[in-house]
Formats: structure tokens, sequence, C-alpha cells
């Protein structure tokens, strides 16, 4: 398989099938956490990276050769090795996936290119969608995600707010807390706001513990990330 991995036992997840939908480390952003390592290409470019029909070709011929597996399945992740959202053919891999096989998509994304109403309408057919929100100011936002320039914070906070009102499926935002970086509480309080509008169904708490991008990225403590639960509230979980 080139483009399909796992399945992997992911904790979110469940067992769940991975798809890469670009080649490695295509991305809008830069992240200083990230266990990929740094981006070989950033850009906000939409185009098909990688023909959606090959990658049903795929994951048919993974369907007939794991019949056991395929049963286990909780969900075909839409991940990997770089941004997914920037290739445009997310939504004809979507329902590809789902007219073959009786199985839930997820799709994990940086939330860059969900200003783009038409990529907004392509994930409408997934089952659930895990954007990340890493801070909300742009200077906290530069410093830890490193974007491509062009991207601003507050749109992608006004994005997923219009995501939530037209997705009717699941939305688990993710938020990654660096020490020294987005761990002021003060600042967590800012994200919580933003968090309440975009009004997700749960908000996952998280925080580098492998091999990250840059030197010197480290992990909060658990007291840390329990205060940052409680100030998210019922909603939150630390993963």
């Amino acid at each position: 398989m080139i483009h399909i991995y796992g399945p992997v036992k992911s904790r979110r997840l469940g067992l769940s099938l991975g798809i890469s939908l670009t080649p490695h480390k295509i991305c809008s952003l830069d992240c200083v956490y990230c266990q990929l390592g740094k981006t070989s290409v950033l850009t906000l470019n939409r185009r098909e990276y990688i023909k959606i029909n090959g990658v049903l070709k795929e994951f048919r011929s993974w369907l007939s050769n794991n019949p056991v597996e395929a049963k286990k399945l909780k969900f075909v992740t839409l991940s990997g090795a770089g941004e997914p959202a920037l290739n445009t053919g997310i939504g004809k891999l979507i329902l590809g996936i789902k007219k073959i096989a009786k199985v839930k998509v997820a799709v994990i994304t940086n939330s860059t290119l969900i200003f783009d109403k038409n990529l907004r309408k392509d994930l409408l057919q997934a089952d659930l969608i895990v954007p990340s929100l890493d801070a909300i100011t742009q200077d906290v936002f530069v410093k830890i995600d490193r974007p491509v320039k062009g991207i601003i914070v507050k749109d992608i906070v006004d994005s997923l707010v219009k995501l939530r009102e037209e997705f009717s499926g699941k939305i688990w935002l993710e938020v990654m807390i660096v020490k020294g970086i987005n761990d002021n509480l003060k600042k967590i309080k800012k994200i919580k706001e933003a968090a309440d509008k975009i009004n997700p169904d749960l908000i996952q708490i998280n925080s580098p513990v492998r091999t990250t991008a840059e030197k010197n990225v480290f992990c909060v403590s658990k007291d840390k990330l329990n205060k940052v639960k409680n100030i998210f509230g019922k909603k939150a979980q630390v993963i």
C-alpha cells in the first residue's frame, strides 16, 4: 500500500485505517511539535496531490485482503503525512469510501483551509471532523504553528464557527499545549472563549510526548493539563 497505512489502534478513534492525501509533509503549517518532522512544502495551494481513483483502488484491495480487520474498523481516517484538506479530491474520496464500505470517515485537519466553502461542503459527508486550534492570538499562533503567509487565526475561528453551523456530524476540537508557548492559563481561557463559539462535541487536550520537529519542545505537566481541562469544562478530556 502506498497511501493507506494501518490499521492502528488509536487512543481517540479505536481501530482506524489511515489514508494520506499528500506526499510527505506538504502542509499549510510547520508546527514546532509535529511528530512527522519539519514541513517540506509550506503551502495553501489546493490540488489533487494524490489521485483519488488510485486511493479508492487501494482501499478496495485492502478490504479484499483484510476481511477480518475490515469488520473491526471504527473509522477510516484522512490524515497522514500532510494536511489532507489540501487535496481537492477529499470530498470525492469520502463519498467513494462510503459507497465501497459501511464505515465511518474521520478527517483530521489543522483547520487552516476551513474558510473555503467548497471544502466545507466536501466535509459534510464525513462522520467526524477533528480540527485543531492551538492559539487565538496571532503572535502565539505564529510561534507554535508557523503558518504559511496569509493565514489569520481569527479567520480560522470564524471558519470553524461556520463549519459547526453547517456540519451535522461530530466535531472534536484538538488543542495542543506546549510548555512555555501556549500554556499560560490566561491564554487558555481565551481559547476556551473561542471554543464556546465553535461549540464542538468534545475538546481534546494534548501535549507533545513524541519526537518533535524542533528541539526543546516540551510537554506540560499532568497537573497543568488538568488545570487546562478544568478551564475548558465538561466537554474537555486529556488524551
